[in-house]
């Protein structure tokens, strides 16, 4: 019951926005990169036909195309196409590191300090993966805690929301510690988590060793709406 209400409640938000206090804001103007800039590796963004592209480059490490403002409460909607060999994602309330950095994690009950690299984008990472991975949905701590945040064990139709070679409807809801996501208007994952309240967004090329192949991933429609004051 509580599951249904809070899905009525998101997609009222999503219809009427404006009607409950809010405003949509486009985090891409279809045209230009303006606002954004890229971290932590060497992958190529383009626009193209009205989307961001991101291509993986040989050799590079994960690589990030980021908003230059952070983000705390908020609905994000985006829709995603990526190479089914490509495995991508989208953070939220992520970080960069600066010089020097270190993030504390809880490592099976044991509190452990990691070292990041200058420049490397952590935090909250929607995956965005294929058919066969059935992960799409979930939650990754990028960088941090290294594993995903939620259990799709009992959920099928969470693993079978995403589809290969099409478009996919996106959307992560934040509240507080509460953290959802939705495929297709299927629900995914669903778990709180309070390590990070507020962050940049930003869209992932993941690395693909020396593979040569220039595999792609497409993003379109990407908007936010703020839940908090």
């Amino acid at each position: 019951m509580r599951r249904a209400v809070f899905c009525a409640v998101v997609f009222l938000c999503l219809a009427c926005g404006p009607l409950l206090g809010g405003e949509w804001i486009s985090l891409f103007d279809g045209q230009t990169l303006d606002g954004w800039s890229v971290h932590s590796g060497f992958a190529k963004y383009r626009v193209e036909d009205g989307a961001i592209v991101g291509q993986a480059a040989s050799g590079s490490p994960n690589t990030f195309l980021c908003t230059a403002e952070s983000y705390g409460d908020f609905i994000l909607e985006f829709d995603v196409k990526v190479d089914p060999a490509l495995n991508s994602g989208v953070q939220f309330r992520s970080l960069i590191a600066g010089e020097n950095e270190t993030v504390t994690i809880d490592d099976k009950g044991k509190k452990v300090e990691r070292k990041l690299p200058k420049d490397r984008v952590y935090g909250y990472q929607v995956e965005i993966s294929n058919e066969a991975q059935q992960s799409s949905g979930n939650v990754y701590d990028e960088a941090r805690r290294g594993r995903f945040l939620d259990d799709f064990a009992d959920r099928p139709d969470a693993r079978t929301a995403f589809k290969d070679n099409q478009w996919n409807r996106y959307l992560v809801v934040c509240r507080g510690d509460s953290i959802r996501t939705w495929i297709n208007g299927v629900p995914c994952a669903e778990f709180e988590d309070g390590m990070t309240a507020r962050g940049i967004i930003g869209l992932q090329v993941h690395g693909i060793g020396n593979n040569p192949q220039p595999y792609e991933v497409r993003w379109r429609n990407l908007r936010l709406l703020k839940l908090d004051k």
